[in-house]
């Protein structure tokens, strides 16, 4: 395996469930796809499409997101919204990311 095909093998792997958060945390406000795409990409956190909107159903799927069709313009959209099952997560889940950045930070001699 090539070095960069090991390093992209293993940043994809690291971000797979950090995504999960970012939706979770950034849709307590509802957005839908495209906007929510070019949100986390601002935010340092680039996501492919391909990735995101299957990821969208599932967390819908779950009971971690709901969502809306907005029919008012030419284009209808859906919009996501953070449930109240997905914002418990999302505490869970950044309260482990806490604890995980600090054991990393300890591990890297920063603490």
């Amino acid at each position: 395996m090539a070095d960069d095909e090991l390093l992209s093998t293993h940043l994809q792997e690291l971000r797979r469930g950090t995504v999960v958060l970012a939706c979770l945390l950034v849709l307590t406000r509802p957005n839908y796809g495209y906007a929510l795409l070019d949100l986390l990409a601002r935010r340092g956190f680039s996501v492919d499409a391909n990735t995101l909107y299957p990821l969208l159903r599932r967390l819908e799927k779950q009971g971690l997101l709901t969502s809306d069709w907005n029919t008012d313009e030419a284009r209808p959209r859906k919009f996501y919204r953070t449930s109240d099952a997905g914002v418990a997560l999302a505490g869970t889940l950044s309260h482990d990311w806490d604890q995980l950045d600090t054991a990393l930070r300890t591990l890297k001699g920063e603490s």
